[in-house]
């Protein structure tokens, strides 16, 4: 899975930076007419257009990095509510589960402290977890 959308994210990287350099638009109507460049009759720099490239390279390069940390991130919140879901022990519904990098904070109410040391050791026993911040509140009644 991890490989597919490393994959999926190199070839959207491509498609942006071909479009780029060639300066078409990323999504246009192939039959409209396209602009005639205008001053171009003086000879093209071609340092400047390796920095330009290479720019270019590492702002995709960034971006695909912040896509492959979203994802790690959803699937350890998704992995962790799925437990919960899953547990009998746990009133999933009233707990919500963030991750920022490898740190999972879940926050909320449960009904007792049992359920909220349930809740606690599920998140930190999770692959890919390396720290939980614990904001959940027992339910006194």
């Amino acid at each position: 899975m991890k490989t597919l959308l490393m994959v999926a994210l190199v070839l959207v990287g491509a498609v942006v930076a071909v479009n780029y350099w060639h300066g078409a638009p990323l999504l246009s109507d192939p039959r409209a007419p396209h602009p005639v460049a205008a001053g171009t009759s003086s000879p093209v720099d071609v340092n400047t257009a390796r920095e330009r490239g290479a720019e270019v390279g590492e702002k995709v390069a960034v971006a695909a990095a912040k896509i492959r940390d979203g994802a790690q991130e959803a699937a350890l919140t998704s992995k962790i509510k799925a437990k919960m879901v899953l547990d009998d022990a746990i009133k999933a519904r009233s707990i919500d589960v963030t991750t920022n990098g490898t740190t999972v904070t879940v926050s909320g109410v449960v009904r007792s402290v049992d359920e909220h040391d349930r809740a606690v050791r599920l998140a930190r026993e999770t692959a890919g977890v390396t720290h939980v911040v614990d904001r959940l509140k027992v339910e006194s009644r």
